[in-house]
């Protein structure tokens, strides 16, 4: 059976036996709590087929995060939208801003105060991830410390990098949604697998992005300390469908899976944040047409 087929049977699982719920956006959700799926990176990646998935801009999202960005300037620079919504509502909310989400991002990529000021998002995923701070006001790079142990210390059951600072929650734009990441690697096959626990899925217009990027780090962090790609484990929490994705769900839902694309990582830079877009070749990706969907803020 073709590997997709585990998202597509997600999707209809959360529509037959979730639970209708109210949410934080006033949207409204359809949920299920506990969902995993596991994929094998050996043959193919996991881009999905039934609708395009824009592969450049989520990897242009993670590694982003992974070299640390916190500020939506760096995305704005290379035509990504995704992280705009909510210092754009946030300006608005707090100066009275009438203009457009174009007006706005327009002023990030003109003028440096503003951009420092409004384009900065708090101590999202990339300050978490590189430069933890502690009690004592030291920072732990937690990157880095996962490259150190995968080389050093591979078979050690704390290979793991978090986002979820619960000291600092209330200062980000977003709390972290794919938070916990931890790696495993089998000695007898020199296989790198890599887990991640997302507390909160937007199953139709997130997690097409969450299962590329959680796969392109697996990548990476193989090609960075020497091991083979194995298997990509997700697990999801509340893993919902927004009620304003419904119908978008079953025009996918009734579309065929193709076949999954291969990726092939060219070079090696010296650290696992330095790799760029230009790295990245994704070969043989013939999905479906994208389908559009609002984003619930």
């Amino acid at each position: 059976m073709h590997p997709e087929f585990q998202y597509l049977n997600l999707l209809q699982k959360i529509l037959d036996e979730g639970s209708s719920r109210m949410d934080r956006t006033g949207v409204g959700t359809t949920a299920l709590f506990g969902a995993q799926m596991r994929f094998d990176l050996k043959d193919s990646f996991p881009l999905l087929t039934t609708k395009r998935v824009y592969w450049k801009t989520a990897f242009k999202e993670i590694l982003w995060m992974l070299n640390g960005g916190t500020n939506i300037r760096p995305l704005l620079e290379q035509n990504v939208h995704i992280w705009s919504d909510w210092p754009y509502k946030k300006y608005c909310d707090e100066t009275g801003f009438e203009g457009s989400m174009e007006d706005f991002e327009n002023r990030i990529l003109a003028e440096d105060s503003f951009a420092e000021k409004w384009g900065d998002l708090g101590p999202v995923y990339g300050k978490q991830w590189r430069q933890w701070k502690t009690e004592d006001g030291q920072e732990i790079d937690q990157i880095a410390d996962v490259v150190h142990q995968l080389k050093n210390n591979p078979t050690s059951r704390r290979i793991i990098f978090e986002g979820w600072n619960v000291g600092e929650l209330d200062q980000m734009a977003l709390p972290p949604c794919h938070k916990t990441y931890q790696f495993f690697v089998d000695p007898n096959t020199n296989c790198l697998s890599g887990m991640m626990y997302q507390r909160s899925v937007d199953a139709f217009l997130g997690l097409g992005f969450n299962l590329s990027n959680l796969a392109l780090v697996i990548h990476l962090l193989a090609n960075q300390t020497g091991l083979e790609v194995g298997e990509l484990v997700w697990v999801g929490a509340d893993t919902h469908i927004y009620h304003n994705h419904l119908e978008q769900v079953k025009e996918q839902m009734s579309r065929e899976p193709r076949d999954w694309p291969q990726i092939k990582i060219h070079g090696e830079p010296k650290n696992v944040w330095d790799y760029t877009l230009d790295d990245i070749e994704i070969i043989g990706y013939d999905p479906h047409p994208p389908i559009k969907a609002p984003v619930a803020v």
